[in-house]
């Protein structure tokens, strides 16, 4: 297993990457940024995408759900945990897209609607997060495009409706101990899964 800072990010230099923005001043927005990294090729000049700015009220509503859902994932792998602080956070690339989703949803919200865009978040799986984000980068990725398709159509879909009670999530010793024997298996591997096979499950977006 690589060593890892913050949330998952890859210690090594010029690796693809997300990373939280947060200024110290307290009620400066906090931005969001894609890191593309050198791809191995250090004579190549670094790509940053700034991919959503969020309002600090709108993001102190989502920050301790993102954090508590990200740290029970890298406990669960043995990785390091991470925690918010002033300056730049890093994550790993799949949870920087997931953390997308829940701004981008949260970035049209009021403070009171953040509750039920949280919940409906966390009641997602990772693979649903992650093609949400394929879809809405696409075509409405930049920081300066909240107002298009996809994007918006997050806010719709994740605040609409009441709080929801989430089932606790109790996984058999089998399969416990099977995950414990893939210590080589990336936290964060893209699974082949076809975009049918996702719309087909119930319950999903």
């Amino acid at each position: 297993m690589k060593d890892t800072i913050d949330f998952g990010a890859p210690s090594e230099f010029g690796i693809h990457h997300y990373y939280v923005d947060i200024p110290a001043v307290p009620r400066e927005a906090v931005s969001v940024y894609e890191d593309f990294g050198f791809d191995g090729d250090e004579s190549r000049r670094e790509t940053t995408e700034c991919r959503v700015i969020l309002v600090r009220e709108l993001w102190t509503k989502i920050r301790d759900t993102a954090r508590r859902d990200f740290n029970t994932r890298l406990k669960a792998k043995k990785m390091s945990t991470g925690s918010w602080k002033p300056g730049r956070t890093k994550l790993d690339r799949f949870l920087g897209r997931e953390l997308c989703i829940l701004a981008w949803a949260a970035e049209h919200a009021s403070p009171q609607e953040c509750a039920v865009i949280c919940q409906k978040w966390l009641a997602m799986r990772p693979e649903e997060r992650w093609w949400l984000y394929s879809k809405t980068a696409s075509e409405a990725g930049q920081s300066n495009e909240p107002q298009r398709g996809w994007r918006k159509a997050l806010y719709c879909a994740l605040s609409d409706g009441t709080s929801i009670r989430l089932a606790p999530q109790v996984k058999p010793k089998q399969k416990i101990k099977q995950e414990n024997e893939e210590a080589q298996t990336s936290l964060f591997e893209e699974p082949q899964m076809s975009l049918l096979g996702i719309l087909d499950e119930p319950g999903n977006l």
